[in-house]
């Protein structure tokens, strides 16, 4: 078995990081950079920051945001949020990200994957999907704009046109588990997992190191993303890698 990467999300609005429930009711969490550079010496093996608010006002990245942010860091940075063309990829490129992560424009505008990745490389290239469940049906759709708006368009099917069009990697997020604690939707996970040859990450749910082996071994999943146990205390990533290596998955160790 592949290491497992475990990756702290920033979510960032306004400015500073908060978290929400099923992306509402969102609460303060804190400074972007501070919880950067908190995140990575506790031994997260990448930082994810999205600007959630971007996309539904119509505005580019904070990019002043992303630099203090870099600042901090020295292991892989992904900047998503109001990236709707290759000139906006530049611009957060050159403010310090490793890689970006595109959910709205990429769904509006399918060939952006392409351009960018042809640009920059398809390992830099990050394709968020945000998946909420369909009433009593065994499939998924893909949200856009924070989680606001859906062109009915099946999360499947789409994450396949994506690894398609050039994208390096998927960030599934379960809009049904953001921010519940009750754990990652290993079934939407695993049926995305296994139609695409690209890494998935997990996102949406995490509550504890079970859920992880959870998400690694019956989600197959290649990577796992949390915000709400790290910012608030409930674990750190040096005791959540333990936990998650005494069952036999096999994480990466801070040096």
């Amino acid at each position: 078995m592949l290491t497992k990467r475990i990756i702290a999300c920033l979510d960032v609005n306004g400015g500073r990081v908060v978290k929400g429930v099923q992306f509402e009711n969102l609460r303060d969490a804190g400074d972007p950079a501070e919880l950067a550079n908190a995140h990575s010496a506790s031994g997260a093996d990448e930082i994810v920051l999205l600007d959630i608010s971007a996309a539904h006002e119509r505005r580019a990245t904070l990019l002043d945001t992303v630099r203090r942010a870099a600042r901090q860091l020295f292991i892989p940075f992904t900047v998503g949020g109001g990236i709707r063309t290759l000139e906006d990829a530049a611009a957060v490129f050159s403010a310090g990200a490793d890689k970006i992560s595109i959910n709205s424009g990429a769904l509006a505008d399918p060939d952006l994957i392409t351009r960018i990745a042809l640009r920059f490389g398809s390992q830099a290239v990050v394709v968020a999907i945000d998946a909420k469940r369909c009433e009593e049906e065994a499939r998924w759709e893909a949200y856009t704009h924070g989680g606001r708006t859906t062109r009915g368009r099946d999360a499947v099917a789409w994450a396949q046109e994506a690894e398609d069009r050039g994208a390096g990697e998927i960030l599934l997020t379960s809009m049904d588990r953001d921010g519940t604690g009750v754990g990652f939707d290993c079934e939407l996970t695993r049926v995305v997992a296994d139609s695409v040859r690209i890494p998935v990450i997990a996102s949406g749910g995490a509550g504890g190191a079970r859920h992880f082996v959870e998400v690694f071994r019956d989600g197959h999943a290649d990577a796992a993303l949390a915000a709400s146990i790290f910012h608030y205390g409930f674990s750190r990533l040096t005791e959540l890698k333990q936990e998650i290596g005494s069952e036999g998955i096999p994480v990466r160790w801070p040096c």
